[in-house]
């Protein structure tokens, strides 16, 4: 597995090299943000560790860049700032993960592992529920063969309804799966679900999005059996 670490402070950068190489990881290190996305961009690495505050671009930039580009590389977030507006703002641009500065090394070698253990089922899983297909790989969705052009927002609340197809998902739940507990306001979810269906039920005579009336919302297959 190859890794790349951004961070511009080289006895941190060192510290977090030598251990994941320990652990049997190829690490390649850039000290800036622009090097660090020039090498991000060449889409040959496993996963990014990523510092937040960085000489030339700052990591929120990086990882916004990175996934206007539709990639899918994992990104892990190091930063010395743990206000919850900082981690809400990293989610919100594409991170996977975030661990605070300073961390002990044991907990982000865990991190590293379980972000890759989760791209390895993602980018061979493909949801199927009647005629939509979801690749969680490159992150498409098509129905009857069309590929319908989402939003990541539409795309992770997709996700999430067809990872529990049939199964009623609150507005709470919702909101802590696609908006990571965000301040949202009470009908976001409300509003995003009426996007989504314009796109995947509109003009279709078999609707897939259901609501589930005192509860929340389902995906879910008309013929009543999962799907695979």
């Amino acid at each position: 597995m190859k890794l790349l670490l951004i961070e511009d402070e080289r006895p941190i950068a060192d510290v977090i090299r030598r251990g994941l190489e320990e652990a049997h990881y190829s690490v390649e290190v850039a000290y800036d943000g622009e090097e660090g996305l020039k090498m991000a961009l060449s889409d040959s690495y496993d996963l990014l560790l990523l510092d937040l505050m960085l000489p030339g671009r700052d990591g929120w930039s990086i990882c916004r860049a990175l996934r206007d580009r539709r990639m899918t590389l994992p990104i892990l977030m190091l930063t010395a700032r743990d206000a919850v507006g900082d981690r809400v703002q990293g989610l919100e641009m594409g991170a996977d993960d975030y661990l605070p500065k300073p961390f002990d090394f044991a907990e982000l070698l865990a991190r590293v592992r379980a972000l890759l253990r989760r791209d390895r089922l993602h980018k061979t899983s493909t949801i199927r529920i009647a005629d939509l297909e979801i690749d969680t790989g490159l992150l498409r969705v098509t129905r009857a063969g069309r590929e319908i052009p989402l939003t990541r927002r539409e795309y992770t609340l997709l996700e999430a309804l067809a990872a529990n197809e049939g199964r009623p998902l609150s507005r709470d739940v919702i909101l802590n799966r696609v908006w990571h507990n965000d301040e949202s306001y009470s009908n976001t979810v409300d509003v995003h679900i009426g996007l989504l269906r314009k796109k995947i039920d509109a003009d279709r005579p078999v609707k897939l999005i259901r609501t589930v009336h005192g509860v929340g919302y389902t995906l879910k297959n008309p013929d009543g059996e999962p799907s695979e």
